[in-house]
Order: structure tokens, then sequence, then C-alpha cells
């Protein structure tokens, strides 16, 4: 039963020692890390190219991979579904237009392999 125990507490360890090593200082800097490793973890196994992290009262937190050559073609590719046309880059913000509207798509880097995105959410609606 001890030998278990053990080796329960050492999976455990390297578990959560692989969560630090690869997420490292990213971890504490939106808050709860919680909602942003249940999205990455349904992100890892899905063949999406995002996932939602929170529904706030006004906007959709995504995450997205950032290691791919294209890393906004996801964000072209949801936009573009909902009707919105690519004007410009302004920094982190992706400026979108449908006809007299404008909207601001904010991204952000995560940790080192991951983005995230910020959609109002009257968009989506």
């Amino acid at each position: 039963m001890k030998k278990v125990l053990i080796t329960l507490l050492l999976i455990l360890l390297l578990f959560f020692g692989f969560i630090a090593i690869r997420f490292g200082s990213a971890l504490g800097q939106e808050g709860n890390p919680v909602p942003y490793l249940m999205a990455i973890a349904k992100y890892e196994f899905t063949d999406a190219g995002f996932e939602e992290v929170l529904d706030s009262g006004n906007e959709i937190r995504y995450v997205s991979a950032a290691g791919q050559d294209d890393r906004f073609g996801v964000i072209f590719d949801f936009m573009a579904a909902e009707g919105w046309q690519f004007t410009e880059q302004l920094g982190s913000g992706l400026i979108f237009n449908k006809g007299e509207e404008t909207v601001v798509i904010e991204t952000r880097q995560y940790s080192s392999h991951y983005f995230i995105w910020d959609v109002p959410k009257d968009i989506t609606e």
C-alpha cells in the first residue's frame, strides 16, 4: 500500500512539475489559471483552431496556439465566418469591418505556446 501511495504522489508531482515548466510565469498573469488550463487541455484534444476560455458579460475570450506560421489565421477565419472583413493590425489589436461597423479584436501572448484573444459578445449573437 505504501508503494502505491508513493507512486501516486510521484505521478502527481511530475504532472504539476510539467505544468509549471510548460506555463511558468504565465500561470498567474490572467488571474485564476484553472479556466485557461482547462481550455488549453480541451484545445489540445480537439482539432479546432481555438477553444473558449471565459464568457464575460460583454466579451468572449478564446485561446489558440501561438507557434503557427499564420498565427492570426484562426481569428481571420472566425471573423470571416461571422461576416467581418480584416482591415488592419494596430499593435496587438486586429481591426475588422462589416458595413459601417468596426470592431477590434484584442490579442495577447499567454505563454510561449498559446495566445488569448477577446471577441465582443454582440458580434457572435
